[in-house]
Parts: structure tokens; C-alpha cells; sequence
């Protein structure tokens, strides 16, 4: 009975024991599981495969770009910033958001001098435009002015005409003086006729004084200016003044000896080169800038070294046919006729100072009527619409839609996809 007490006692001893360890294996493993389970977490690296020409690119595997069809390559030192890039993001559409590592840069807010660049021609100023008309009909039998654009002074004698009917009147004068002397009033009349016509007063007085009338009857010139031919008028319209001027250049003049003219009739057209017009193009972007009355300096290409002063005298309302650029006009005086019509000329208009953010115009993207800037936002840059304004040079000022501590793509161009139209919160 003794044995079998010993026995059971042992056997009991060999479960406590085996219960004992399997206890503590229990309890080995369940504390060493998280461990290696973390081991194995943080020894797991991503490796990602990008395009060499689109960097936007980000696979997990091996493959083509799917913009150029290149084999992606492994992307090594991938930056921390790229590394938290999740995958919506990669999956967003390029004409809205961009991925990219271009340099980023910051307005600037101040006060800057601004000025206009234009270009241009001189031209006569059409408010000295005279035109000399026959006042009576008849045949031209002496022309004094033989080329366009000679020059000729008030009181110069341009052409002789034979006219029935001058002829006519100056005879009514000379029958009426003879025979009928106490009649003021008739002479008067035969007088005033014969000056309202064209003749003057020396000549009548002749008429009368010689009892002759002058069957060739010659014409003065009442205006000081260069001489125009009236077929290829000068005034034919404000749309295309320099062609204009550059015909009538290169054409003789229609009016001829033997010629026979009517009553009311243009002969030549008179402008004076003492004022001219500075006609200078200005581009749409920069006109909210002009102003009446702003300084201007005009430069000659083809005369180095020679400028002159003026201001804006005038600034056409509406755009010309086929034309983009708004026309200004500076009155320039050329008493000394140093100065040439047609000549080309550059323009500096000087508009004050304009205050606001600044930024390179490189960094604005134009969609017509639209203009954008990429806003960076971490890696992603994404379209954003802006007004701009004033142009100075190599830079815009910003008037809305930008503050002064966004972060913005210093070249929009680079990150415009010229396939696709770029959304961008004001025209989605």
C-alpha cells in the first residue's frame, strides 16, 4: 500500500512539472510574437520606379510611363517629403495638380516706378490740314507747283486759270464803272463779287484802273505747308493714316496744264510739317495704365542719341480693324523739320508708381481669358486663377487671387500640360 502512495505522488509530480512548462512556453512566445511581427514591419522597404522624364511618375512595380512610354527606372534617395505622398494624390489629373521639385518663390510687395513700352511712326497731324479748291471754272494754263510735297508760302502764286466766266464778270465791272459812276451800289456789288471769287483787291483795283480784264487770272496760295495731291487725299480716312501719306509720296501730281477744273473743285491738299503726330502702339495688357497728360520720351532707332519730350495727348477709344494694341498720339512741334514723317520711333511713357505684389511674369500662365499661377502645396503644385495688372519690365503685378505668403511655381510654363485645358477652382 506504501509503493502504490509513492507511485501516484510521482505522477502527479510529472503533470505539475509538464504544466509548468507548457505555462512558460506560453508566455515566451506570446511576448516575443510583437516583437518579431515589428521586426519584420520595419525591415519591409517600398521601392518605387519613376519615369527619367516625367519625375511626377510613381509606380510600385516595374512598367512604361504612361505620358511617353519610357521604361520607369528605380527611383533611389527618395526624398521624405515625396515618401508621404499618398496614392490619390499621384492619381489626381495633371491638368489641375502637378507633382513636381521645380523652385518655388514668394511675391513681392512694393512700390515700383512703371513705365510703357511702345512703338511707332510719326505722321502729320491732320489738324493743320488745308485744302486749296477752284473757286470759279475754267482751264488751267500756267501750274506753278510741279511735284508732291514742295513746299509753298501764303501768298505764292500756284497756277493761272482762263475762266469765261471771271472773264464775264470782270467786264460787267469795267461797263458798269465807265457808264454808270453814281451807281455806288452796282460797282460795289461787281467788286465784292469779283474779290469773293478768288481775285484780289490790287487786282480788281487794276481791272478798274486799265479798263482790262485779265483773261488769265492767276491763284495764290492762302496756306503755309507741303503740297498734296488731292486724288490721293491725305484725309481719306483716320483708319490707315500712314499708308496714306506713303502713296502720295511715290505718285505724281493729277492736276496738269490744259486741264479743265469745275467750281468747288479740290486741287491740292496743304499740310504744314511744323506739328506732327507721334502715332505709338501700345500692347491691350498695359492701357489700364495710361493716362492723359503722362510724360513720354521718344527715341529715334536711326538716329542715335536723339530723343525728345512730349506727353499723351490723346488715347484712341476703340481698336482698329485687325489690330490687338490701342494707338496713342503725342503732338510733336518740328518748326526746324529736322523730323521725318514715317519715321519709326520708340516709345517710354511714364506711368508713376504701382503698388502691389510683384512677381516674375514667367510665373503666370495665360489661358486667354483666364490667367494662372501654380500655388505649391508640399509637392503638389495646383492652378490657381489671377488678375493681373501693370507689366514693368520682366514683371507683373498681381491685383487679386494671390497673398503675400503663398508659395508659388517660379516657371508656370514648365508645369503646363499644353494637351489639356488647366482647371482651376473659377472655371471648373
Amino acid at each position: 500500500m506504501k509503493k502504490k502512495m509513492k507511485s501516484i505522488k510521482s505522477i502527479s509530480d510529472i503533470k505539475n512539472i509538464s504544466y509548468t512548462l507548457l505555462l512558460c512556453i506560453l508566455l515566451i512566445s506570446a511576448c516575443s510574437q510583437p516583437k518579431k511581427t515589428k521586426d519584420v514591419t520595419q525591415e519591409k522597404s517600398v521601392t518605387l520606379y519613376t519615369c527619367p522624364m516625367h519625375h511626377q511618375i510613381l509606380e510600385e512595380h516595374p512598367g512604361s510611363c504612361p505620358i511617353c512610354g519610357m521604361t520607369l527606372v528605380k527611383k533611389t534617395g527618395q526624398a521624405s517629403e515625396l515618401a508621404r505622398i499618398s496614392l490619390n494624390t499621384v492619381l489626381k489629373p495633371v491638368n489641375s495638380s502637378v507633382i513636381s521639385t521645380i523652385d518655388a518663390i514668394t511675391p513681392e510687395e512694393k512700390a515700383v516706378p512703371t513705365q510703357i513700352k511702345g512703338q511707332g511712326y510719326l505722321d502729320f497731324d491732320s489738324r493743320t490740314f488745308d485744302n486749296i479748291a477752284a473757286r470759279f471754272s475754267g482751264r488751267i494754263e500756267k501750274l506753278y507747283i510741279k511735284s508732291a510735297f514742295e513746299e509753298i508760302h501764303r501768298g505764292q502764286r500756284i497756277l493761272d486759270i482762263y475762266s469765261p466766266d471771271m472773264v464775264t464778270a470782270q467786264q460787267d465791272l469795267i461797263f458798269i464803272t465807265k457808264n454808270s459812276a453814281q451807281e455806288a451800289g452796282l460797282i460795289n456789288a461787281a467788286r465784292q463779287k469779283l474779290l469773293l471769287l478768288g481775285m484780289t483787291e490790287q487786282q480788281v483795283n487794276q481791272v478798274i484802273k486799265t479798263g482790262k480784264a485779265f483773261y488769265s487770272l492767276p491763284v495764290y496760295s492762302p496756306y503755309d505747308g507741303h503740297v498734296h495731291d488731292a486724288a490721293h487725299s491725305l484725309m481719306s480716312g483716320p483708319a490707315d493714316p500712314k499708308a496714306t501719306t506713303s502713296v502720295t509720296a511715290n505718285l505724281p501730281l493729277s492736276i496738269k496744264e490744259g486741264m479743265y477744273v469745275q467750281q468747288g473743285q479740290t486741287l491740292f491738299n496743304v499740310a504744314n510739317a511744323h506739328m506732327l503726330w507721334a502715332l505709338i502702339k501700345v500692347e491691350n495688357s498695359s492701357v489700364a495704365g495710361l493716362r492723359l497728360n503722362q510724360p513720354v520720351e521718344i527715341a529715334f532707332p536711326d538716329i542715335p542719341g536723339k530723343t525728345i519730350e512730349g506727353k499723351v495727348d490723346f488715347i484712341e477709344p476703340a481698336l482698329q480693324e485687325g489690330d490687338k494694341t490701342i494707338t496713342i498720339r503725342v503732338y510733336v512741334h518740328n518748326m526746324d523739320h529736322a523730323l521725318k514723317v514715317n519715321s519709326i520711333i520708340n516709345a517710354t511713357i511714364q506711368t508713376g508708381e504701382t503698388k502691389g505684389l510683384w512677381i516674375p511674369r514667367k510665373a503666370i500662365y495665360s489661358l486667354g481669358h483666364t490667367t494662372i499661377v501654380w500655388i505649391k502645396n508640399g509637392p503638389v503644385y495646383s492652378a490657381h486663377k489671377v488678375i493681373t495688372g501693370t507689366i514693368d519690365g520682366n514683371e507683373i503685378v498681381v491685383k487679386s487671387g494671390l497673398s503675400a505668403t503663398d508659395s508659388l511655381a517660379s516657371n508656370a510654363q514648365y508645369l503646363t500640360d499644353s494637351e489639356s485645358f488647366i482647371k482651376t477652382e473659377g472655371n471648373e
